[in-house]
């Protein structure tokens, strides 16, 4: 309990968190969850000789995985900061390691500086050491895999997740921890499990589909991105990520901080919170999915906001802040790749064998041949603007008719997008 009673790990309770808990429910379980992966590891292959420092640090690693989150977790990394310091890259796993280290200074914790650095390894997933790397590379799959994104932070907010938003799932994330064992340095998985862990995949994917990148919701989040880039030269929030002591201060609250203020320079976020209030939100208005190996044509910098605003109609009257431009991507959490090809199983039957992966092939015809998706979608902030904003992003992209390759998705869209349009059914 020396990490947990702690204010670094108490703010966790002011950081929202996937579909209606936070940051501290969620930490709690992935230490649970890393608890019983390595405690299962060390009972049943005693050849591995893990130690109780090693399980020790695996546990504080999965409680303080998550420190490092600004307000409003990803929205803060993914959108409010590459606009609030275009120039500087930052994360919340690199936050995650500088707020462990101050919450082990101001907290007075007994704790040597191997143990610290090999902890905050295992929240970043990478050992930095060679010697870590050829023995205990397992130990670094457990909170945070690197090696094909099966660890217990995703188990957790999966289950979660669904649990909270009444979702299916048939997935079981204790039966994965019973069928794994350590073979050749790394987290195998019985032969067996094999669709199990598809199912990982894909309730992840239909929790981005249909939850966390609902229309509505990333209105909100545009508008929250909004606020904070508002308010931003007035509360200095990106400048606080540099100091433990004021960025633990940073959490959800920061919303109220702004809506009560009284300076005058917060006044445009204040306007924007009590938009958010009365629920007159950034209006949707339009989507394309960009066609599975065209990405390469349909690029950020040829579809942008100052793009689409040059091919208004005359007297539309618009310019370039009335347009977001969101780019949704969503995955099986490996980019573009498939993370099972990643995944080694083992048999009972064949134990001398070791370990082996399982082509998508052998488990179901049914598995996706393309595992990421890039979704464009457009937003007006004003509602009043949308019909225009959508006649002109029409018209930027019935230019990607001249390509060939992309000519009959193409058409076949605006064919569409036209019958919806007609009806203002979207």
């Amino acid at each position: 309990m020396q990490f947990a009673d702690t204010v670094q790990f108490q703010r966790l309770r002011e950081l929202k968190q996937g579909a209606s808990h936070n940051r501290f429910e969620h930490s709690l379980g992935v230490s649970y969850l890393a608890a019983g992966v390595i405690e299962h590891f060390k009972e049943n292959q005693p050849e591995l000789h893990i130690t109780q420092d090693e399980v020790d640090s695996v546990k504080i690693a999965g409680l303080c995985h998550d420190l490092g989150h600004g307000p409003y977790s990803h929205l803060f990394d993914n959108e409010f900061m590459p606009l609030a310091r275009p120039h500087k890259r930052w994360t919340h796993e690199e936050a995650s390691e500088m707020m462990l280290e101050y919450l082990i200074d101001d907290n007075y914790i007994d704790i040597d500086r191997h143990q610290i650095n090999f902890i905050k390894d295992l929240i970043a997933g990478v050992p930095k050491s060679t010697s870590q790397a050829n023995d205990r590379a397992f130990l670094f799959d457990i909170v945070a895999n690197k090696r094909n994104s099966l660890d217990v932070d995703k188990f957790d907010y999966i289950e979660r997740d669904c649990y909270n938003l009444g979702a299916k799932s048939s997935y079981d994330a204790k039966r994965l921890m019973w069928f794994s064992r350590v073979i050749d340095n790394q987290i195998c998985y019985h032969e067996k499990e094999v669709y199990n862990l598809y199912e990982i995949f894909h309730t992840r994917y239909s929790l981005f589909k249909q939850m966390y990148t609902h229309r509505k919701a990333k209105a909100v989040e545009c508008m929250i991105t909004d606020i904070l880039v508002a308010a931003d030269p007035v509360l200095k929030i990106s400048e606080s990520v540099e100091d433990p002591k004021k960025f633990w201060k940073l959490t959800d609250g920061i919303l109220k901080t702004i809506e009560y203020s009284e300076e005058d320079e917060l006044s445009d976020a204040r306007q924007i919170i009590k938009r958010l209030r009365t629920r007159k939100l950034y209006r949707f208005v339009d989507e394309f999915l960009i066609p599975a190996g065209m990405e390469s044509h349909i690029t950020k910098d040829k579809i942008s906001a100052r793009e689409l605003v040059s091919y208004q109609s005359d007297n539309s009257g618009l310019v370039e802040e009335d347009v977001i431009i969101e780019w949704l991507v969503i995955n099986y959490a490996m980019k573009d790749r498939n993370p099972m090809d990643s995944v080694r199983f083992f048999s009972k039957r064949h134990q001398d064998q070791g370990s082996f992966t399982i082509p998508k092939q052998q488990v179901s015809s049914l598995v996706p041949s393309q595992f990421q998706e890039i979704n464009i979608r457009v937003f007006a902030r004003n509602p009043e603007k949308s019909k225009e904003i959508r006649k002109a992003f029409y018209r930027m992209m019935r230019t990607y008719n001249l390509n060939e390759q992309l000519k009959p998705d193409i058409e076949s869209w605006m064919t569409a997008r036209q019958n919806l349009w007609e009806t203002e059914s979207i």
